[in-house]
C-alpha cells in the first residue's frame, strides 16, 4: 500500500474527520461493488430486475402451450405455426429494487490506530454502495445514526438522494458525543438519549419494502436479542448484507521491543494495557476473537452474509480484486 500519508491527501482525508469532498471520491469507484440481486425480487413496484413471477412484462421469457384463459394477445403465432400446437408468450415481470444502507456513527465507531476511524470507514463504504446504486439506476435511501440522533433518507433515484444520504454522515460524526443531542427538525430522533442498533434496525424494518436490498454497516458492538430479532425480520422479505467494520488493535495487540503500559478509553471510562507482555497478548487476542466470533454466529443465525472490513486499509484493496484495478 502506498504511504499512508500520501493516500490520506490523494483522498481529500485526515482520517478522522469526514468531509464531503472524500465522499464524492467514490462516485468514480462503483465498479468495486457489484449489487446484482442474490435472491428473487420480491417487489411490487416496476422496475429495471427480473422477478421470479411471470406475467404482461417488458422482458420476453419463453413460449409454452396455450392454456385457458391466458390472454390471446400473447399467441405466439409464429411458434404456433411451426408446431402445430397453440403457444403463448411468457413475460418476466420487472421489478424494482430498493437499495437501503444502515451506517453506525455510534462512539465504539470512533476509533482507529492505522489509517481511518471505523466511522470514517463505515462513510467511505456507504458512499460507495450509494454511487454504485445510483449507477444502476436503483433508489437508494439510507439510514444512520449515532448515540444522540438518527437521520433519515427516503429512497430516490436522483443523484440528490446520495448527496442528501452523505451529508446526513457528515453531519452525524461532526455532533457524535456524549454532550451532544442536535437533532434534524425534518427527521426526528427515536430516542434523542441513547439510540442503539436495534433502535436503528427496528426503524429501518419500517421503511423498507420487501424486495430491498439492505447494508448494515457496523463494529456490531451493540448486536443484541433485540437487534438480532429485527435484523431476522428483515431478512425474510429483503435482501440483507453485513459489513462488519474493525481496526487491527481490536484482534491483537501491537508488538513492542520494549514493554510499555497505555491508558485507552472510551469517552467514559479508562483502563491501562500493558504491552510486551506474552500472556496479556495472548489473553487480549482470545477475548477478542471470541468476541467478533460472537458476532458472526448471531448474523449467521440471521442468515445474513457477513464481509469483514478493516479500518486500516483503503476499501480498494479489500473488496472484488477483479473490479479493483479500475477503481484505483
Amino acid at each position: 500500500m502506498q504511504d499512508i500519508t500520501s493516500w490520506l491527501a490523494l483522498h481529500q482525508t485526515d482520517g478522522v474527520n469526514l468531509s464531503i469532498k472524500e465522499l464524492l471520491l467514490y462516485q468514480g469507484k462503483a465498479g468495486l461493488l457489484n449489487l446484482s440481486p442474490r435472491r428473487a425480487v420480491q417487489a411490487k413496484l416496476a422496475g429495471a430486475y427480473m422477478a421470479k413471477t411471470k406475467g404482461r412484462g417488458m422482458e420476453f421469457d419463453e413460449a409454452r402451450h396455450y392454456q385457458p384463459g391466458d390472454d390471446i394477445r400473447a399467441i405466439d403465432w409464429r411458434v404456433t405455426a411451426r408446431t402445430g400446437k397453440t403457444h403463448t408468450k411468457v413475460y418476466r415481470e420487472e421489478k424494482e429494487r430498493p437499495v437501503f444502507v444502515l451506517t453506525d456513527i455510534s462512539s465504539s465507531m470512533a476509533f482507529g490506530t492505522q489509517l481511518l476511524f471505523k466511522s470514517t470507514q463505515a462513510a467511505h463504504l456507504t458512499a460507495l454502495i450509494a454511487w454504485a446504486a445510483q449507477k444502476r439506476g436503483d433508489r437508494i435511501g439510507g439510514l444512520a445514526f449515532n448515540n444522540q440522533q438518527h437521520l433519515e433518507c427516503k429512497p430516490l433515484t436522483r443523484q440528490k438522494a446520495v448527496l442528501s444520504l452523505l451529508n446526513n454522515l457528515v453531519k452525524l460524526q461532526s455532533t457524535s458525543g456524549p454532550n451532544n443531542e442536535q437533532n434534524n427538525d425534518n427527521t426526528p430522533s427515536q430516542n434523542a438519549q441513547n439510540v442503539t442498533l436495534a433502535d436503528a434496525c427496528a426503524r429501518l424494518r419500517r421503511l423498507a419494502h420487501p424486495g430491498s436490498l439492505i447494508f448494515i454497516i457496523s463494529d456490531f458492538s451493540q448486536l443484541n436479542d433485540a437487534a438480532k430479532q429485527h435484523i431476522t425480520q428483515m431478512n425474510k422479505h429483503c435482501e440483507v448484507q453485513a459489513y462488519a467494520i474493525s481496526d487491527p488493535f481490536e484482534h491483537e495487540l501491537p508488538r513492542v521491543s520494549v514493554g510499555q503500559t497505555l491508558s485507552l478509553t472510551d469517552g467514559s471510562q479508562t483502563q491501562q494495557v500493558t504491552l510486551g507482555q506474552a500472556k496479556t497478548e495472548q489473553e487480549y487476542k482470545a477475548a477478542h476473537q471470541s468476541h467478533f466470533e460472537h458476532i458472526q454466529n448471531i448474523l449467521k443465525q440471521c442468515q445474513v452474509p457477513v464481509i469483514q472490513v478493516s479500518a486500516a486499509h483503503p476499501l480498494a484493496t479489500q473488496l472484488d480484486p477483479l473490479a479493483r484495478r479500475s477503481a484505483k
